[in-house]
């Protein structure tokens, strides 16, 4: 008679089918989240190291004319974007995108701030004459990812796009962890190393942050 007491089968088969489930929803979430962690992961290390990696600003005049028809359609007040016609006109003038952004009017003109990753821009109209004035300025991709990395002026696609890969990071890192759960028996060293990644930062934080 086997002096051991037998695992039983309905343990097991539970423990198998919730080791099924993390697996799976560890390789999805890598899946999903690796192409943006790598990004973010590169970013952090930009962003750290902004002070040492220097970009040289590179700035472009534009101008260009709106039709005499499209000068009366200059009539918003307030922050109120563009008619589509003159925003139409004026992508035609200087090639820059102004389709329902605030504008700022004045008496005199009408300014559309256009930020960007990356970089900005901004257009100017005279209201009297119709001439239109334009700058963009590019500051590099490592200021465009920088700013990808930070959310900055990158429009609601990639705002649900960050939240979309924030949620896949969560289930990455809370199934990693039950992964390790389930294997720490036969690793010891497991709860040691996920406490001294815990506390490392925690002492970082509290000791060396002024």
């Amino acid at each position: 008679m086997n002096a051991q007491t037998p695992v039983r089968p309905a343990k097991r088969n539970l423990r198998s089918f919730w080791m099924r489930q993390f697996v799976a929803w560890h390789w999805i979430s890598a899946a999903i989240s690796l192409a943006a962690m790598l990004l973010f992961a590169v970013t952090g290390i930009t962003l750290n190291h902004a002070a040492t990696i220097s970009a040289e600003p590179v700035v472009t005049q534009r101008t260009g004319q709106l039709p005499a028809p499209l000068v009366r359609r200059l009539t918003g007040s307030g922050a109120e974007p563009l008619a589509p016609v003159v925003a139409d006109a004026v992508e035609n003038a200087v090639g820059l995108d102004a389709r329902g952004r605030a504008g700022e009017w004045s008496d005199g003109e009408v300014y559309v701030a256009l930020p960007r990753p990356g970089g900005d821009a901004w257009i100017s109209i005279d209201r009297t004459t119709g001439a239109v004035e334009a700058e963009v300025t590019d500051r590099g991709w490592i200021a465009w990812a920088n700013d990808l990395h930070k959310g900055r002026n990158s429009g609601a696609a990639w705002f649900w796009f960050i939240d979309v890969f924030a949620v896949a990071c969560v289930v990455f890192s809370i199934t990693g962890l039950l992964l390790l759960y389930m294997h720490a028996r036969r690793r010891p060293s497991t709860w040691p190393i996920v406490a001294a990644g815990l506390v490392l930062p925690l002492i970082l934080a509290i000791f060396f942050i002024h």
